[in-house]
């Protein structure tokens, strides 16, 4: 599997897939507006090879801090401590740091996948998107280990603060990647953190059960 198979796309910008023109009537004629606004997608990496990687610094084994680059200056900040991650972004680490999102995990163990999806309007990066895995003690696999379940993260992004602002369940929603780009291109950029509630795009399953839980 490759780096970018984690979402299913290929690793590069992707057309626009949303496009919003004025029109404009002219007599009898009509000329449509150049430089119409464009959402798109674009895609990074947060795989250790790619990122600076550095200890936690609160001896737990295992704990790391990943700061990796990302969109139009951004950098994106992931750290893992007992099992369990957070993502955030910011213009530096000390920004992302400071963010929610750098303070949104989840009780269960989890961890996170190596790809992010940026949504853009005109090149301009105003969420992300990131697939989550989550530990379900309920289901064990043979070895007696609990599998995972995969859930997909819709992250606000500057201006304003960084927070999570809707989760998708991927095995319970046949095209889990085209709601995460709703829910992102809908509601990520008029979101309040710590005001409004993270929503649930599609049908609930698992993974957003377990991600719920506290």
């Amino acid at each position: 599997m490759t780096l970018f198979a984690n979402l299913g796309v290929r690793p590069k910008y992707i057309a626009p897939s949303i496009a919003v023109a004025s029109v404009i009537w002219l007599g009898s004629g009509m000329i449509q507006a150049a430089n119409a606004q464009t959402i798109g997608s674009f895609y990074t990496s947060t795989a250790p090879k790619d990122c600076h990687v550095t200890a936690a610094g609160n001896e737990v084994d295992d704990s790391t801090i990943r700061l990796c680059p990302g969109k139009a200056g951004l950098v994106v900040l992931v750290s893992e401590d007992d099992l369990r991650e957070t993502v955030s972004v910011g213009r530096n680490r000390s920004a992302a740091a400071r963010e929610p999102a750098a303070q949104a995990s989840f009780s269960p163990f989890n961890s996170t996948a190596a790809t992010i999806e940026w949504r853009t309007q005109d090149n301009k990066p105003f969420a992300i998107i990131q697939r989550w895995l989550i530990a379900d003690n309920a289901d064990l696999d043979k070895s007696d280990r609990p599998t995972t379940k995969p859930l997909l993260v819709v992250t606000r992004l500057p201006p304003g603060e960084v927070c999570h602002v809707a989760y998708i369940d991927v095995q319970a929603n046949g095209d889990a990647n085209g709601l995460a780009r709703k829910a992102a291109d809908e509601i990520a950029r008029h979101f309040k953190c710590g005001t409004d509630q993270v929503k649930i795009f599609g049908s609930s399953g698992r993974a957003v059960e377990l991600a719920q839980r506290r």
